[in-house]
């Protein structure tokens, strides 16, 4: 089975913009925003709960600490979150009426759980519906490792950012393409 597709920012603008004229923008904006800009795994995304979003004050939390139970592999981690993924958090739970910490964060049009197997489903279909060829559930995480990895961000430092317990898992996902070996020649 092939990798799934890393997005180029183009293709994440497409996907984001066709997502802004669908029902539910707002909350398929910000599950596909939470695995492209901070790596998260569909599951993860899934099993998020409010209250592991949002500190008591109300204020998004820039560091998202997920349980055993919300990870791959039962080990807890730490997800660090942008500020522009702490703006895009917030805008979505503006859009919302949260009062329980531990409701989960998306929600299906029937008000329950996303199970990490209908969130997949519903990523991949949003991503075929807005054209985008090979993307899956999980382009969203390799396109973090990958675009961080474009950026010169060290390999180590990728797979403490993914949850990876070695570094050869973090490499597989990331995609060398032209760019990266033009500039890498440029370099000399």
């Amino acid at each position: 089975m092939p990798q799934a597709k890393t997005f180029t920012p183009k293709e994440l603008r497409r996907v984001l913009d066709h997502v802004s004229t669908r029902q539910h923008a707002i909350r398929n904006r910000a599950m596909i925003l939470m695995t492209h800009l901070a790596g998260l795994r569909v599951g993860e995304v899934a099993l998020l709960k409010f209250g592991d979003v949002v500190d008591d004050t109300g204020k998004v939390r820039c560091e998202i600490r997920l349980s055993p139970a919300q990870t791959k592999g039962d080990k807890s981690r730490i997800v660090f979150v942008s500020e522009r993924l702490q703006k895009e958090i917030a805008s979505y739970i503006a859009s919302r009426s949260f009062s329980n910490p531990s409701v989960s964060l998306f929600q299906t049009q029937k008000r329950t759980a996303f199970t990490p197997n209908t969130l997949c489903q519903t990523l991949n279909a949003i991503y075929k519906s807005a054209g985008i060829h090979g993307a899956t559930s999980h382009s969203g995480r390799r396109s973090f490792i990958t675009t961080l990895a474009a950026k010169g961000v060290g390999v180590r430092v990728l797979a403490a950012l993914a949850g990876h317990r070695s570094i050869s898992t973090t490499q597989a996902y990331i995609d060398v393409n032209d760019v990266m070996k033009r500039a890498a020649v440029e370099l000399i």
